[in-house]
């Protein structure tokens, strides 16, 4: 199964603390829970091209999975972070505390990240 694909954001829950505890602003936060975020991934084998635009935001990243890269975060820090395969269909990767899981199944992609106790899950499907 392959990631590769444009994908836009159809719900999302939990999006407004999860993104407080990230340390985001709040100015950032009340533009960002109104936008539609598009994803666009391009998987060739185990490297992966993925980018999120959000308004005017642009965030991209690439990385190989099973090994080491560098990831730029929703902050717009960097950090490292390895990228593990489960299956065919689910990319996990821990990043600084914050554990991000993109499950795709069909047409839809769920993108779950966990940070302690909180929890924001955002659902995109293919266009």
């Amino acid at each position: 199964m392959s990631f590769t694909g444009k994908y836009e954001l159809q719900s999302q829950e939990n999006f407004e603390p999860f993104m407080k505890a990230l340390g985001l602003p709040d100015d950032q936060i009340q533009k960002g829970k109104d936008l539609k975020s598009t994803t666009e991934i391009v998987q060739d084998g185990k490297k992966f091209k993925v980018t999120v635009t959000t308004g005017s935001k642009v965030l991209k990243n690439e990385f190989i999975i099973g090994e080491e890269c560098e990831i730029e975060m929703l902050t717009g820090e960097k950090a490292k972070a390895l990228v593990q395969m489960e299956g065919n269909n689910k990319l996990i990767a821990n990043v600084k505390g914050l554990k991000s899981v993109t499950e795709l199944n069909g047409d839809t992609i769920t993108h779950t990240m966990t940070l302690g106790d909180l929890t924001c899950k955002r659902i995109s499907k293919r266009i």
